[in-house]
């Protein structure tokens, strides 16, 4: 059900939204569809929430919150050029204590 791969010395597990929700699917006891479903409301919730500019806290999980990166200067790996790398907003997740 999980891939493993390699990245440098460490190891991790990928789960894949298809894996995701056959996994949710499984320990709910309910079919796959019902699963993708639910899941999909979830992700599209989430997605209209932050696009807001919300806030969505899940105790015992974690917090998902937009954050305003400000504008930076950096440097193109290939030329070593200073660039502008321009402001933006990002999904910013932090994980619960319990977690």
């Amino acid at each position: 059900m999980h891939r493993q791969n390699n990245c440098l010395t460490l190891n991790f597990i990928i789960m894949n939204k298809t894996e995701l929700v056959a996994a949710i699917a499984k320990k709910a006891e309910i079919t796959k569809a019902a699963a993708a479903k639910t899941f999909n409301a979830l992700l599209e919730v989430t997605k209209a929430e932050m696009k807001k500019g919300g806030k969505i806290a899940i105790i015992g999980f974690g917090t998902f919150s937009m954050q305003n990166r400000p504008a930076r200067k950096g440097k193109n790996p290939r030329t070593g050029k200073t660039i502008k790398i321009p402001a933006k907003k990002v999904l910013k997740f932090k994980a619960s204590k319990k977690f």
